[in-house]
Parts: C-alpha cells; structure tokens; sequence
C-alpha cells in the first residue's frame, strides 16, 4: 500500500471571534515535493500550519498528518517544524539543543550533520540567547530538521534576515530537500517561493486562489513574470515582498 500524502488539511475553517483566519481551506502536500504557501501577513498561513501540526483545533474539516490525526506522537515525529514562536532556553548552546532535540525522534541525524547541514557548527558551543538573529534562525532551521523528518514545515524561515543569510538558509532547505523529503513553507516572500516552491499555493483571506507551479501560474495568467502572474491571478503582488 503506497504511504499517504505526508500532509493534508481537508475542508479546515478556523475563526478567532469574528474573524475567520481560514475559510474551508484545502491543501496538500505531496511526496518529495517544496510547496510554498504564499500570502500576505493575515492571509491564514500560520494558523494553517498550526492546525497542520495538530497545535490548535480547527472549527471545521480535517488534517492530517501521513494520513493519521497530526496530534498523535506517531504523526508528529516524522515532521520537524520551524515557528515563528518557540520557547528555546537562551542559556542552552546550540550543541546542547541540538542534543536534547534529537532525542525525540527515532532515527535522528547525527548531531554534527545537523550542525553542518544548518550552517551551525562553528557556533555550536555558543549560547543561543547570545546569537545574531540570522544565528538563531539557522540554529532553529537545525532543531527542525535534526530528527531526520519526513516532512518539514517552516513559517516564514527567512523574515528579517538580511541577503545572505537568507541564501545561506534558502540553500540549506534546498539541500534538505535533495534527500527526498517533501517540505511546507508559509511566506509572503515572492522571491523565495518562486526561487524553492516546486509548487505555489496562493493563500488570500483563508482560502487558495490558485495552486501550480510558477511555469503553470504563469502560462494560466499570461504575465510575463511570476510577480505578475501572483497580481493578475489573485491581486496580491502589492501586498508582498520580491527580495533580490
């Protein structure tokens, strides 16, 4: 029997009082594939990967995670996940979160790897409350991916790092990738989803506008550029960011 789709969410809605964050959204992840979720800040990304992963209930529809419930501990230890938020001790050094983190996970990659791999080792024995900001997104990236995951869903990985340190993140993802894993990545960064996405998911008000590769967004919208499929496709271009 083939292995289920590494994520999906069926029919997942989702308000906070009011305001309803998704709105009978459908999406999936396929084996092997990066799909980039691409929408403006308060467009739902965060609360789809939140639902994905099994951090808050959704009001309405299903997700799922290798084809189980994403809050069971079988489900959740083949992905590794990079948050926007997360309570890492700032006194710990990397080595030692690298360490602990490994822990969870059955067959985890060997903490040196993991140090190389996210662009950490020479800092390895440095507290991470003491890290520049693109250290600790790197050192997070390293937490996310030290369990060997099948899967790995990342929130905004690269936001507020400056040029180089987001391709040095953009090419560690890309090397994870190359391993056959299939990756989730929300951002509202043009550049990064066309640049990593095999597929692009355009998230607008909870729901996806359109769905494809940035060749078929393109052809379906007869732009000449991938800025300009996203503006004509679904309008949202002037909402988000194109980072050289």
């Amino acid at each position: 029997m083939n292995d289920p789709l590494p994520a999906r969410l069926a029919g997942i809605s989702k308000s906070y009082g009011s305001t309803a964050a998704l709105d009978a959204l459908d999406l999936d992840v396929r084996p092997g594939e990066t799909l980039a979720l691409l929408g403006p800040n308060g467009a739902g990304k965060t609360t789809a990967l939140r639902v994905l992963l099994g951090l808050i209930k959704p009001d309405a529809g299903t997700a799922t995670l290798f084809g189980a419930d994403p809050r069971r501990y079988q489900s959740r230890r083949r992905a590794g996940a990079m948050l926007q938020t997360g309570g890492v001790p700032p006194t710990a050094t990397v080595r030692e979160l690298i360490e602990l983190f490994s822990t969870y996970y059955p067959q985890p990659l060997a903490v040196a790897e993991s140090l190389e791999r996210a662009g950490v080792a020479a800092i390895a024995n440095r507290r991470f409350g003491d890290l520049s900001g693109g250290q600790q997104q790197r050192t997070l990236f390293a937490l996310a991916i030290c369990g060997n995951p099948h899967l790995l869903v990342l929130d905004e990985p690269t936001n507020n790092l400056d040029i180089e340190a987001r391709r040095l993140l953009w090419q560690a993802i890309k090397t994870f990738v190359a391993g056959g894993r299939s990756v989730l990545i929300a951002t509202h960064d043009l550049t990064e989803a066309e640049r990593l996405g095999d597929r692009v998911a355009v998230l607008r008000a909870g729901r996806i506008v359109d769905d494809g590769s940035v060749s078929e967004l393109i052809a379906r919208s007869a732009a000449p550029t991938f800025e300009g499929a996203v503006l004509a496709l679904a309008g949202l271009a002037p909402e988000l960011e194109e980072v050289a």
